[in-house]
């Protein structure tokens, strides 16, 4: 297996710490529209054996991205970037004939007239739309397959396989006691993703009814994570999870919610009012004329690196799947989940929990793909796998996953 990894950020890098570790690829090319961060990704990786190298792409010119799959031999394509590139690297793996794996699929766009009623465009969509055109001729596509959208899907097939017989509800539960010194507002992931996961519609899934959408942080509940996290409110947000788990697993309803805290919500809250969560550029003033700025990137450029606050973060943080309904005709009620200490990812990694967390989840499917215990053709999400395999390889990573009956 020959690697095209593009995106060379705090996930990138840390898929570079951990794919150094094992012996299933042939090479990496770590690519990235600045070269030095490329370089620098290729440097963590402590690389004795010569499989990495750097190089430099524009995600959004597919031509280039066919150039360098074409240049380097690569057969698989890992999208490290933010959602804004998935439509581009996608059809330029297709086009290039590559295996291509994301961690989050191609943008939503709300309903019109009804926004926290209706979904107009849901995520992956656009992906989805051409899914027939991959398993004509034999490619695969697996998309959302980091943490969550990835492991929390494949903890969602494992409850349908082994742990029930009827499904009534399937709810991804993410939470964390992490904080970080120095910072009152220092958000653990890209803000650029936050903002558009956060502000978006939330979308639900009920069988009968299909998809639909609420209003943003709509249905608090508390819940209590495990492994000393405790109780945090979570809120429903928009995720892949709920477009993805009903196309594979059965359920009578589909949920994410996610443990923010009010005075994240109100920074959101404030970033919206002001319209500093568009993506749209306006024109600001500069030293040498007017400049078009996208307001969100200015945010994002405000904040510090999420991959640079590892040694300031303390904490853990959780993603699981929470999962009710019948065995053997009695009720049943688990919470499948995976828990990443800070302190233990810096010290065996050197990278923050989050992005750790985050990148371990496709390094994994990628060694499945590789020794061929995933196949499979057309655009595929995680659920569409058989789930042992890649619990039992988390594992063996040294990163075990735990469940919880409630």
């Amino acid at each position: 297996m020959r690697v095209l990894l593009v995106g060379a950020g705090g996930v990138g890098t840390a898929i570079t710490r951990i794919a150094a570790r094992r012996s299933f690829f042939e090479a990496m090319v770590v690519a990235d529209y600045d070269p030095a961060r490329a370089e620098a990704a290729v440097a963590a990786a402590g690389d004795a054996e010569g499989r990495f190298r750097a190089a430099r792409v524009d995600a959004g010119d597919e031509a280039a991205v066919r150039a360098l799959l074409a240049r380097h031999d690569c057969d698989v394509l890992l999208n490290a970037t933010d959602p804004r590139f998935v439509m581009s690297l996608f059809r330029a793996a297709r086009a290039a004939g590559a295996t291509y794996v994301d961690m989050a699929m191609s943008l939503s766009r709300p309903h019109v007239e009804r926004p926290y009623e209706e979904c107009g465009i849901k995520l992956g969509d656009e992906q989805f739309a051409q899914a027939g055109e991959w398993e004509k001729v034999g490619a695969l596509a697996l998309v959302g397959m980091g943490v969550e959208p990835g492991l929390s899907d494949v903890f969602a097939r494992y409850a349908a396989d082994e742990l029930f017989d009827e499904i009534e509800e399937i709810g991804v539960r993410d939470g964390a006691d992490l904080t970080v010194d120095g910072h009152d507002f220092a958000p653990s992931f890209s803000i650029w993703t936050t903002i558009e996961e956060c502000l978006n519609p939330p979308v639900v899934y009920e069988a009968g009814r299909g998809w639909f959408t609420t209003e943003p942080f709509s249905e608090p509940e508390v819940f209590d994570f495990p492994e000393g996290i405790g109780p945090v409110e979570c809120v429903n947000v928009e995720h892949e999870e709920v477009l993805l788990v009903p196309r594979w697993v059965g359920a009578r309803r589909v949920t994410f919610k996610y443990g923010l805290g009010e005075e994240f919500i109100r920074t959101l809250k404030t970033l919206r009012l002001l319209g500093l969560d568009r993506t749209e550029p306006v024109t600001v003033p500069g030293a040498d004329g007017p400049v078009r700025v996208s307001p969100r990137d200015v945010v994002a450029a405000c904040l510090p690196d999420p991959a640079a606050l590892g040694e300031r973060m303390r904490g853990r943080t959780c993603a699981g799947t929470w999962v009710r309904g019948v065995k053997d005709g009695a009720p049943r009620e688990v919470y499948l989940y995976h828990v990443v200490d800070n302190q233990w990812s810096m010290a065996e990694y050197g990278c923050q929990a989050v992005v750790w967390q985050t990148a371990v989840n496709p390094v994994v499917a990628l060694e499945l793909l590789a020794t061929r215990m995933w196949t499979g053709s057309g655009v595929l999400g995680p659920e569409a796998f058989p789930p042992r395999p890649f619990l039992d390889l988390l594992t063996a990573y040294g990163s075990p996953w735990g469940m919880r009956e409630q």
